[in-house]
């Protein structure tokens, strides 16, 4: 059996660190959590990210709506969250119900607490390099936990599987940025195994329970499994786990990207209030 690239002990060190520097600060950063809906597991995710801003210091506050909230209101709240003093960064968790525009809801968010990071304005510094922006979290995460590994990502063939604006398109130019070779998959893509036989390192990223099998995997590869779905009680990536660690190393779900995705959500509300005044304000 291969390595298990456990996402536990990278991001408890990143909160180690995050604490530090909250313990500085002279006024605590806040954190605000917009939830719309009873998804079961947006519930759990916004619990981890209660819990661990809590655990470093951080105040954060809940702000729960009902799944039938109209578009009109929850817009209302974002422009609150915007203006209010007290709020150093704030998210809206997805997914958002069919009838709210999310991309809508996100470019209301003002750039300077969009601490997911996923406002055009936001997005577009990122991809030019000028300027103060926050890195998505779960791209972010996911370079950090190579990193952690020891996994060389320049002169490396990477494929990347998805294209979305949460993960597949940022981590792509993050990677590129470290010098990888970058291929990018997607649901048009013909023959999926041909980029990924002969890959480095792949990240799947499809929302696909199970697609990647060990026949499409290299010996000694590295594999980054960000898939969660649901089935029934238990969630699943998008990586044939049971299989493909005895062919390569790779990252489980749960244990994996989740807990660097908080720590970097962490990290981003943090430098958040540092930015609105100054590390020790």
């Amino acid at each position: 059996m291969y390595k298990i690239l456990f996402g536990k002990e990278p991001a408890a060190g990143i909160l180690y660190n995050s604490k530090n520097i909250v313990d500085s600060m002279k006024r605590k950063p806040s954190l605000a959590i917009v939830l719309v809906g009873n998804d079961p597991a947006s519930e759990i995710y916004v619990k981890k990210k209660m819990e661990n801003a809590g655990a470093v210091g951080i105040r954060a506050r809940l702000e729960k709506l009902p799944d039938d909230i109209s578009e009109a209101r929850l817009l209302a709240l974002v422009k609150k969250l915007n203006s209010d003093p007290t709020v150093d960064g704030f998210i809206v968790q997805s997914p958002l119900p069919k009838h709210i525009n999310y991309s809508r809801v996100v470019e209301a968010i003002e750039p300077k607490k969009d601490v997911d990071g996923w406002t055009s304005t936001n997005m577009g510094k990122m991809f030019l390099g000028i300027g103060e922006t926050f890195m998505p979290a779960t791209p972010m995460g996911i370079i950090k936990l190579l990193d952690y590994h020891g996994v060389q990502i320049a002169g490396k063939d990477v494929t990347v599987i998805g294209r979305g604006n949460v993960v597949g398109k940022p981590l792509a130019f993050m990677l590129l940025e470290r010098h990888a070779t970058v291929t990018i998959c997607h649901s048009k893509t013909r023959n999926l195994a041909e980029h990924t036989k002969n890959a480095d390192i792949i990240i799947a990223a499809a929302g696909v329970p199970g697609l990647v099998k060990a026949d499409m995997v290299k010996e000694g590869a590295y594999i980054i499994d960000v898939g969660t779905t649901r089935l029934g009680e238990k969630t699943v990536g998008d990586v044939d786990f049971e299989r493909v660690i005895q062919k390569a190393n790779c990252s489980p779900v749960p244990g994996g990207v989740g807990p660097m995705t908080v720590a970097m959500l962490i990290s981003n509300v943090i430098e958040a209030a540092i930015r609105a005044r100054g590390k020790h304000g």
